[in-house]
């Protein structure tokens, strides 16, 4: 049998066991192994530092994309993940929720310097021409008279239909 497979089996068993609470038996690969969960806490100074690292990544590579490219996401998605994965697996590694204060502000500081410039210019709504609102009005005011004018005349008639 392969090796390999009687480890990640032995493994599996292994996360399960310990997920449970059970001591684990002694087995002639292994010593007698306890289940300790271990908590990490957030030390944000440390994920500071680490979201650094990446952000640092990211912005060698922003520097090879076009300022005019860098609002079409297209130009950019790749390392744009690879920042984005960077710094959900550093958080968790260091054992910090993922986003968090930290991370965000980063994220936003990082907007501020590649993305300031990708807003949408706002839209100027106008207000329709007359004739068009005319027919906006008028139209709904024909139909509900026709439609009122259509149940008096049928319910003067409801002997003839009979």
């Amino acid at each position: 049998m392969d090796t390999n497979y009687i480890k990640n089996s032995y493994f599996f068993q292994l996360t399960i066991l310990c997920n449970r609470g059970h001591q684990l038996p002694f087995t002639p690969q292994s010593p007698i192994l306890e289940c300790n969960e271990t908590v990490l806490e957030c030390n944000e100074t440390v994920l500071y530092l680490e979201i650094e690292k990446c952000g640092e990544r990211f912005k060698t590579n922003m520097v090879e994309v076009e300022p005019e490219n860098r609002c079409n996401l297209t130009h950019f998605i790749g390392e744009y993940h690879y920042f984005s994965a960077c710094t959900e697996n550093n958080a968790e590694k260091i054992g910090c929720f993922w986003p968090n204060p930290v991370v965000e502000h980063y994220i936003i500081h990082i907007h501020k310097q590649f993305f300031s410039n990708c807003t949408l210019k706002p839209v100027v709504y106008l207000d329709p021409s007359e004739d068009t609102l005319a027919i906006l009005i008028f139209v709904p005011v024909f139909l509900t008279v026709a439609m009122v004018a259509l149940v008096v005349w049928c319910s003067r008639r409801s002997d003839i239909l009979a």
